[in-house]
C-alpha cells in the first residue's frame, strides 16, 4: 500500500504519502489564496522526499471537506485526475474527521470547527478521534453554542469565536498525514470510505447577481 493523500478544504496545502504503516513524506503549507498554485509542486516534493514516482501509488485519500468551493475543488479535481491517469482507487474522507484524528485523545467528547467564513464555522461532534456523533454542518457559533457548551474544540473556527468555544485546542488546520493514516486504518479494517465528491454543505460565495441581464448582440 502506498497512499497519495491531499486536501485543499481548509488554508492549508497539504499532502503526504501513507506506506500503510506510517508517513513516509509530507508537505503542509498554508496559504488560503494560493491551492492550485501550490499544491502540485507540493506533489511533487513529497513524491522526490520519498524517492518514488507517481506510479507506485496504489490508492489516492483526498478531504471531501466541508470546505470553501474554490478551494475544495483544487484538491478533488486533482485526486480525480491522478486517480483516473494512475487507475487507481480514490478515497474521500470527512476533513473534519482528519482534524479529530489528528487531535489525538482529547479526554472525552469533544468538537471540531473550521472556518466557513461568513462569521460561520463547519463544524462536528465527535467521541473520540475516530467516530463522529454528528454530521457535519454550518453555523454561525452563536446558534451552536448551547450544543457545544463545556466541551474542548478543534480548529481554527474554535480559535476564532472563543465566546462560543471556550476550551480551543490544537491543530489548527488539517495536514494529509491524518488523513492518510485514517484511511489506511479504515481500510485494513475493511470499512468502506466516501466517494471523492465535494462536501460543500451551502451555495458558493461567487453567484450571479439578481436582476442579471443578458445582453446578446443582434
Amino acid at each position: 500500500m502506498l497512499l497519495l493523500a491531499v486536501d485543499t478544504a481548509t488554508p492549508a496545502v497539504t499532502v503526504a504519502l501513507h506506506d500503510g504503516s506510517a508517513t513516509v513524506a509530507e508537505s503542509n503549507q498554508v496559504d488560503a489564496r494560493r491551492h492550485g498554485e501550490l499544491l502540485l509542486p507540493a506533489v511533487d516534493r513529497v513524491l522526490a522526499e520519498a524517492g518514488v514516482g507517481l506510479d507506485a501509488v496504489t490508492g489516492i485519500v483526498v478531504g471531501v471537506g466541508p470546505g470553501p468551493y474554490t478551494g475544495l475543488r483544487v484538491g478533488l479535481m486533482t485526486a480525480d485526475t491522478f486517480g483516473l491517469a494512475l487507475g487507481v482507487p480514490v478515497y474521500g474522507l470527512c476533513t473534519l474527521d482528519g482534524l479529530a484524528y489528528a487531535a489525538g485523545e482529547v479526554g472525552g467528547p469533544f468538537v471540531v470547527a473550521t472556518d466557513a467564513r461568513r462569521k460561520e464555522v463547519y463544524w462536528a461532534r465527535y467521541e473520540d478521534r475516530r467516530t463522529r456523533v454528528t454530521e457535519a454542518a454550518v453555523d454561525r457559533p452563536a446558534d451552536i453554542a448551547e450544543a457545544v457548551a463545556g466541551l474542548p474544540a478543534v480548529g481554527a473556527g474554535a480559535l476564532l469565536y472563543p465566546d462560543t468555544f471556550t476550551d480551543p485546542r490544537g491543530p489548527e488546520h488539517v495536514f494529509a498525514a491524518a488523513l492518510a493514516a485514517l484511511a489506511a486504518e479504515r481500510l485494513a479494517a475493511g470499512a468502506e470510505l466516501l466517494d471523492p465528491r465535494p462536501l460543500y454543505l451551502r451555495r458558493p460565495d461567487a453567484q450571479v447577481p439578481k436582476n442579471y441581464k443578458v445582453v446578446t448582440p443582434k
